[in-house]
């Protein structure tokens, strides 16, 4: 480009002063920069007179405290006495503050008289309590993101009525009437995200008609309470991890479940986990077949995909149960990342194949993928040996083995024999391409 701001220009042989930008709407000039970093936004005022004050309705605003500051929360506070947007796209403040926890509330203030849409609290400091004040009427927060030192406390009940998107990250629930106080005030909610966090609440109950998305990670923390209870009709994905001693996990309405992922789930009393997922269309599990529960006679009608981890024990009960339950099934993927994983030093365990071929094997699975393929075992040879004879529309299967040193030439040459063995083993699908490859 010819045009620079506040330059001069050279064009057919005439030296010009142009600043094409400059003259530009001044709505389009706050666009342009408000997709740059608030610090940066505000370094702009120097550019010309022009710009002088155009970063004082940016509507996008970002500050990160990258450690403790001591005026950090103050020069913000500067800042917002300077710029003069009455509304708030989105505000993300990210805090160190060993100091206290005053002057956060106090940019909340700011932020919500601005009828902030989307806010971002990442606070690391001494315990803040959200004012649940902001929450009583609130017609315009659309997104509410809150991580870390952060204290929930809802004695009455929220009315957030355009909230959709609700994430919460290591924080504190006061207690079960505060956690429910807050979501029975989200009649829009559609996606929630609850991720570690000291809760020890007795029972958490999600109950929203709404809610499409829902993650819960318990990062492999033990039970600190009762258990869920979950009542979504109009859920569609659900991501469940580390779910570990809680009394029950109970799913009682998801009709609509499209996509789950359930990984490190087991010693739970009660729970109907399987049995709420039998309308999914995809499934990721990581779960071992002998810590959960599965529902007997439930067929996985509308299953087109598949992804199986292979890293828990005796992983193939449950590939035998799925493949029996997912008439439908499509897309088959085995998947073992772990490049630590001990699995070949495992003894007295054998795999025994299904009675029957499994429906699926025989109409519909088309592709077969195995990502970390133990070409060792003798067992997991056995999986892929009958998969492969026994699947009759197969076009494709992928094996992708865990990398070997190349000074290991006796181990490459083995594993070179148990790919050519796989490759000739008498298959059912005379169309399906081969594709072998290392991790």
């Amino acid at each position: 480009m010819e045009q620079q701001c506040g330059c001069e220009c050279l064009r057919n042989g005439d030296v010009v002063n142009e600043d094409r930008i400059s003259e530009l709407d001044e709505d389009l000039l706050v666009h342009i920069i408000s997709s740059l970093p608030t610090k940066s936004a505000v370094a702009t005022s120097v550019l010309s007179r022009r710009w002088r004050h155009v970063w004082k309705t940016v509507q996008n605003l970002k500050f990160v405290s990258i450690k403790y500051h001591r005026t950090f929360t103050e020069d913000v506070y500067k800042f917002f006495l300077l710029h003069k947007a009455p509304f708030l796209e989105s505000l993300h403040l990210e805090i160190r503050d060993r100091y206290g926890a005053s002057n956060v509330g106090i940019l909340l203030v700011i932020a919500f008289a601005r009828h902030v849409r989307n806010l971002v609290l990442d606070y690391v400091g001494s315990l803040f309590c959200f004012p649940s004040v902001f929450c009583i009427d609130n017609n315009t927060l659309e997104s509410l993101e809150l991580k870390n030192s952060v204290i929930l406390d809802f004695p009455s009940r929220a009315c957030l009525k355009s909230l959709r998107k609700l994430h919460l990250y290591k924080i504190h629930v006061h207690n079960e009437d505060s956690f429910c106080n807050l979501l029975c005030g989200c009649p829009n909610l559609e996606d929630l995200v609850l991720h570690g966090g000291e809760t020890y609440l007795g029972t958490v109950t999600i109950a929203v008609p709404s809610l499409q998305r829902l993650t819960i990670d318990k990062e492999n923390n033990y039970g600190g309470g009762e258990g869920y209870v979950i009542n979504a009709p109009a859920l569609k994905y659900l991501n469940i991890n580390g779910l570990f001693y809680f009394e029950y996990f109970l799913i009682e309405k998801a009709p609509k479940l499209e996509e789950a992922k359930v990984s490190d789930v087991s010693k739970i009393d009660n729970e109907n986990i399987m049995e709420s997922l039998t309308s999914a269309k995809r499934l990721s599990l990581q779960l071992s077949p002998f810590e959960i529960k599965f529902p007997s006679g439930s067929i996985f009608h509308q299953l087109v995909y598949l992804d199986l981890h292979t890293n828990n024990r005796k992983w193939w009960n449950l590939l035998s149960f799925m493949l029996n339950a997912s008439p439908k099934l499509q897309i088959l993927k085995l998947t073992d990342l772990d490049m630590s994983s001990n699995k070949g030093n495992r003894i007295g365990q054998k795999w025994n194949q299904p009675k029957c071929v499994p429906e699926c094997l025989l109409f519909n699975l088309e592709t077969f993928v195995w990502i970390g393929h133990e070409w060792q075992r003798k067992d997991e040879k056995e999986i892929a040996t009958y998969i492969l004879r026994n699947t009759r529309r197969l076009k494709k299967a992928t094996f992708s083995t865990k990398p070997i040193e190349p000074e290991k030439l006796k181990k490459l040459e083995k594993r070179r024999r148990m790919l050519d063995e796989l490759a000739n083993v008498d298959r059912a699908s005379n169309s399906c391409h081969f594709v072998f490859e290392s991790m």
